[in-house]
């Protein structure tokens, strides 16, 4: 029994006992009325899931109907029946927001489809806002952890400008959290419910780079089969955030000026200029002021994106804002994974609030999540947390320095150290290393398989 809430609305009262009777029979509740003046006046928003109306009533038209309904509740889906479907009368319901027309006579079957249609409808509708509520709220203020003096002055800015439709330009060590920064821009600025794109401009060559920002119209190039949009005109109304951009080729950095100055670009192979309305928010941990200084990068093009300039705080530099950091990633890797790890130990927390954590806020939710993976206790303790970093920030050599790298890749390194040192302590019996590490034998043999770990690598 589905439980959905029905609102039926027509005069002709046999036609309205039959809906009814079809309808009830299949779970839906029903409130029907055979006078339709009566029935807005009664209706208030949120009462009903769906209303299904007449177009041909006395009195008070369906079309009346419908404009006053949804007056009342934008939200509601209505779907509108008539015996004489004109394409003008479709037109004008589907304009004042009717969902669907359904023309007389029909069949049951008919009606529960177009009924069952347009309840998913409403229900994609409510997803897709609460998804947005949900995005919005992980991109609120609020959630940025740290109440650090560098972090509030972050915040006080990026809450000024995020109103503001100006370039911005973030600055800040690798794994700072500039992306995040960037998206909290977005997320509280008048362009929210538009599209937020990103784009690394270090990852891609010259000639993918410019085809991914600009697009590309048919036979531009061997390869381009279709037009084909950009980033800047896919974001169009939105936020496009340009992460790397100390990377920009400088036939690139040329066209993005001019997007800047005129907001309108050319596709690849394109002579009509296309005009977007984009804010673009952009980012670097390089030395801007250098590659200028050394013919890299077009001053006028650092002026456009630099109207405001939001520096990012290296994590040393906001020591009291460790172990509220850690915390939040204890919380979402317990969440993730259904575990209850509680927190770390006092000589854990120790080392990692006097660690440097060269990586940033990247490597120490790497750092965490690589801890939870290994530690059986309830709290992350010394020896687990001091095989990925040591208080020597500075040596090449610690295993402090795989948590900035890919964690998959830092992960496997972590393992083979930990198994040849394993090995080695038991003389390489795999039996005893394996009861010590609270593993079975099989997955020992497994992962020495898998980083190809040989017999005359550890001591036997």
């Amino acid at each position: 029994m589905s439980g959905e809430r029905i609102l039926l609305i027509d005069n002709e009262e046999g036609l309205c006992r039959m809906m009814e009777a079809v309808l009830s029979d299949s779970g839906y509740k029903i409130k029907s009325y055979t006078r339709s003046f009566e029935a807005v006046e009664d209706f208030n928003a949120g009462d009903y899931d769906l209303v299904i109306s007449d177009i041909k009533m006395p009195g008070m038209d369906g079309l009346e109907v419908l404009q006053r309904i949804r007056s009342k509740d934008h939200a509601v889906q209505v779907i509108m029946i008539t015996a004489y479907a004109t394409v003008e009368t479709s037109i004008q319901a589907l304009r004042k927001g009717a969902y669907d027309m359904l023309t007389k006579p029909f069949e049951p079957e008919e009606l529960l489809y177009r009924v069952k249609n347009a309840l998913n409808h409403t229900q994609l509708m409510e997803e897709n806002r609460e998804l947005k509520k949900e995005l919005a709220g992980q991109f609120s203020f609020d959630n940025i952890i740290g109440s650090s003096s560098g972090l509030k002055t972050v915040l006080e800015t990026v809450k000024k400008v995020a109103v503001r439709d100006t370039s911005v330009l973030i600055t800040g060590e690798s794994g700072t959290g500039k992306e995040l920064i960037a998206q909290a821009i977005h997320h509280n600025s008048p362009r929210k419910d538009q599209r937020f794109m990103a784009i690394n401009c270090g990852a891609l060559p010259e000639s993918v780079l410019e085809s991914e920002l600009f697009g590309y119209k048919k036979g531009a190039f061997t390869g381009a089969a279709g037009n084909r949009k950009g980033l800047l005109e896919t974001a169009d109304g939105g936020t496009l955030f340009l992460d790397e951009i100390g990377n920009l080729p400088l036939t690139v950095q040329k066209t993005l000026l001019r997007f800047l100055q005129e907001q309108e670009f050319m596709r690849i192979g394109d002579t009509q200029p296309i005009k977007v309305d984009v804010r673009v928010v952009s980012a670097t941990n390089a030395d801007l002021q250098l590659e200028m200084d050394e013919g890299r990068y077009r001053e006028d093009l650092y002026y456009r994106l630099n109207v405001v300039n939001i520096h990012l705080p290296a994590l040393r530099e906001r020591r009291s804002d460790l172990p509220l950091l850690a915390t939040h990633f204890i919380h979402h890797q317990n969440k993730k994974f259904g575990t209850s790890v509680q927190g770390l130990t006092p000589e854990a927390m120790k080392l990692l609030s006097a660690y440097d954590w060269p990586g940033n806020i990247r490597q120490m939710e790497n750092v965490i999540e690589a801890c939870m993976t290994l530690e059986s206790a309830d709290l992350i303790s010394l020896s687990v947390l001091s095989q990925f970093i040591t208080a020597d920030a500075d040596s090449n050599t610690t295993p402090a320095n795989i948590a900035s790298e890919d964690y998959t890749q830092a992960l496997g390194e972590f393992e083979t150290r930990y198994l040849l040192n394993l090995l080695n302590s038991t003389g390489g019996n795999v039996e005893e290393a394996a009861r010590q590490a609270g593993m079975n034998m099989a997955t020992i043999y497994r992962k020495l398989k898998k980083y190809n770990i040989r017999k005359e690598d550890y001591n036997s």
